[in-house]
């Protein structure tokens, strides 16, 4: 069997111009990166197509997600790739990759199998330089901080309560907490510091919710870097800080227009992870997408408790967008992980596990079609080993919710794989009204938001507030942003707080440890669990396995 790699190694890629010319893009309205990649002039095609109704928006969201794998990504080109086969004009709109992920444990983000975008390599490693372009506005703005209280301090800012943390795109738990500025006078004023992964920097949030120049710098402007010495914040824009680094930012807020192994135009935009931040590609790239398509395929980060939350109550809130359709992912080998088994027992049928894990699935199901009320298909993403009884057993399980399920086998056929979850999705997209139901109002309190999550969403009895997590809940309120929406950063692993919990948990707590404003990105962070903004590597990373021979092929990369 061929690897990930190797497929997307022999596949034929088109020069971008044509991909451009297919997706209705006219030449002054892109910026070529190479044969296979280019940025897109959103503005002008926004300004062109001013007039033109905007398509139709699918998105794709997952259950819980286990060591097994679910096949989100995959998913969600292949169904683009099955909409073209049905004649239908289509855009897909994804996150970019993080290095820290490919080369740690999970991989890369540009799909698997026969469902892949093109070029790979490229996506998954320096791209066209926005994730770089992040970490550096980023940093600036760190720098700019560390500079001010150097120079004297002219704002009173108390180094103690410097909140603004540097970052990098790599996994790296020896950056997590640092002393800086150690050395002479000359060499800075020394403090506790620390990195955050770029993907959780608010730069990321900001860029991705920023609807164009104008708001990027306002949203910039916003941050707040710490407190004074009298308990007030302090924002970038009392540094002057919006500018550089919104200029820094100047081609990352351009969309990235690729292909998948069919050939369906793909913007690439964007990659705040789901766990640690709101886990959506950016509102310019899906708005743009949706005024060059008439069915538009997204995804959001990790399980629908997390991902799909955040699209709907934090990226449709403040885009003005809902999805006409939502396509829940799941996989017989990670029902059976969460009915119990282990990874080395899931190639062998067990419908006694598969009738416990579908549980989670069951969930997730009840979630988008009862508190979103979006219509809903279930892709079971096919594996070899899946037996007849098992595909039965989750199709009856389904049929009991009233939630329609079909197979796919994007992974092994591509788009005539997805032919039957195409035609299902098409026919979902008539039912949908659009009108928005969030889990919470805006005037709700923000312990009041995030209790309608937990108990909501994660199925969670109640919440437990730390004392810190209840005062700097009460000062975002006195601060005038308690109508904010809420990100609740906690494990993916699970639909509870704590990852050992698989399935459907009950009769467990989320335990909130602290909240903190993304002034920027206009939501509140919400600390729940042992989650963390910087990850580690794990004991074998899969940077271990990635070479590259004296002619430049990259081996090991998936």
């Amino acid at each position: 069997m061929r690897s990930d790699i190797e497929i997307a190694q022999s596949a034929e890629l088109l020069e971008i111009s044509k991909i451009a010319e297919k997706a209705g893009i006219l030449p002054e309205e892109v910026q070529p990166y190479g044969r296979g990649m280019a940025k897109v002039e959103y503005t002008r095609i926004a300004d062109r197509l001013a007039e033109k109704a905007p398509g139709k928006l699918i998105l794709v969201t997952a259950i819980t997600p286990t060591p097994a794998g679910e096949g989100k990504t995959t998913t969600s080109i292949g169904l683009g790739d099955g909409l073209s086969i049905l004649g239908k004009n289509v855009m897909i709109a994804l996150r970019e990759p993080s290095l820290g992920p490919v080369f740690g444990v999970k991989g890369g983000a540009a799909g698997g199998g026969m469902s892949q975008v093109l070029p790979m390599e490229e996506l998954n490693l320096h791209f066209t330089g926005d994730i770089h372009a992040i970490t550096a506005a980023n940093n600036l703005l760190a720098a700019m901080v560390d500079n001010h209280i150097y120079q004297g301090n002219a704002l009173d800012l108390d180094p103690e309560r410097i909140t603004w943390k540097r970052c990098m795109d790599m996994n790296d738990r020896q950056l997590r907490h640092i002393t800086s500025g150690q050395g002479r006078r000359t060499d800075g004023v020394e403090r506790d510091d620390g990195f955050d992964i770029t993907a959780a920097s608010e730069v990321m949030a900001v860029l991705c919710l920023a609807a164009d120049v104008d708001d990027l710098k306002r949203r910039l402007g916003n941050i707040i870097v710490g407190y004074n010495r009298k308990g007030a914040p302090v924002h970038a824009r009392e540094l002057n800080a919006q500018g550089a680094m919104a200029t820094l930012l100047k081609e990352a807020m351009k969309p990235n227009l690729v292909q998948t192994i069919e050939h369906t135009p793909v913007l690439i935009h964007g990659g705040p992870f789901a766990n640690i931040a709101h886990g959506c590609n950016s509102i310019v790239a899906t708005q743009t997408a949706r005024k060059l398509g008439d069915y538009i395929v997204t995804e959001a980060g990790f399980g629908a408790d997390l991902g799909a939350e955040k699209f709907l109550d934090i990226k449709c809130r403040k885009a003005g967008i809902w999805p006409d359709a939502v396509v829940l992912v799941a996989t017989i080998r990670a029902l059976k992980y969460h009915g119990g088994l282990e990874m080395a027992e899931l190639k062998d049928e067990n419908l006694d596990a598969l009738g416990k894990g579908l549980h989670n699935l069951g969930k997730h199901i009840e979630n988008l079609r009862e508190q979103f009320k979006v219509p809903c298909v279930v892709a079971v993403n096919r594996f070899a080993a899946d037996t007849e009884a098992e595909i039965a057993q989750v199709m009856e399980y389904c049929k009991g919710y009233g939630a329609q399920a079909v197979l796919s086998e994007c992974w092994a056929k591509g788009g005539e794989g997805t032919i039957d979850l195409a035609k299902a999705v098409v026919e979902l997209c008539e039912k949908g009204d659009g009108t928005p139901h969030f889990t919470y109002s805006d005037d709700m309190g923000l312990e009041e938001k995030i209790e309608a999550v937990a108990k909501k969403i994660y199925g969670a009895d109640g919440v437990e507030f730390s004392d810190t997590a209840k005062e700097q809940l009460k000062e975002l309120t006195r601060l005038g942003m308690g109508d904010w929406p809420v990100c609740i950063a906690k494990t993916q692993m699970s639909l509870s707080d704590d990852a050992k919990l698989r399935g459907r948990p009950s009769g467990f707590t989320v335990r909130v440890r602290s909240a903190k404003a993304s002034a920027g990105a206009e939501f509140i962070v919400v600390l729940a669990g042992a989650i963390m903004t910087m990850p580690g590597l794990p004991k074998v990373p899969a940077a271990e396995g990635i070479d590259m021979d004296r002619n430049g092929n990259i081996s090991g990369l998936f």
